[in-house]
C-alpha cells in the first residue's frame, strides 16, 4: 500500500522512491528495500555493512566496516571518490552516520538502505547469519 509517497513495509512506512538526503558537503540517497532488491540484482557498487555488533548480513556484501571507524578504515573504501558505494546497518541509523562521514570525505555516489536490515526483513527478504 502506498500513501503520500510512503509504502507499507511490515509495520513501518518507508519512502516508495529513493530520497536524497542533503548533508554538509553534499548528499546521499536513501533507498527502500524493494528498490534496493532491484539494484542488488544488477550490482555495480561496493556493498558495505557498517553495523556493530554483527547482526546478520545481506547477500553480496563486500565488506564489514564499523560505522564509527570510517576514518581508521578509509583505505578499505574505493580510492575513486566517484565510486558507487551502498551502505547498510540494522536500522539505517549507523549507515546514515557513515554516509554523512563519507560525504565529508568527498565521496559523491552514496546510497543508504532506508530502514536497514529490519526493513529488508519486514519486506520478506532474507538475511544471512555468519559466525564472526
Amino acid at each position: 500500500m502506498t500513501v503520500l509517497g510512503l509504502t507499507a513495509c511490515g509495520n513501518q512506512l518507508v519512502p516508495s522512491a529513493p530520497t536524497k538526503v542533503n548533508v554538509a558537503g553534499g548528499s546521499y540517497t536513501n533507498v527502500a528495500p524493494t528498490q534496493f532488491k532491484q539494484m542488488l540484482a544488477a550490482k555495480d557498487f561496493v556493498f558495505i555493512n557498517v553495523h556493530i555488533p554483527y547482526a546478520g548480513e545481506i547477500a553480496k556484501t563486500d565488506a564489514f566496516i564499523p560505522y564509527n571507524e570510517i576514518e581508521q578504515n578509509i583505505s578499505r573504501f574505493p580510492a575513486d571518490k566517484n565510486a558507487k558505494i551502498f551502505l547498510y546497518c540494522q536500522s539505517g541509523r549507523m549507515s546514515a552516520i557513515a554516509a554523512e562521514e563519507l560525504v565529508k570525505r568527498g565521496y559523491t555516489i552514496l546510497w543508504n538502505l532506508d530502514g536497514g536490515m529490519s526493513a529488508w526483513e519486514n519486506a520478506g527478504l532474507p538475511l544471512m547469519m555468519q559466525k564472526r
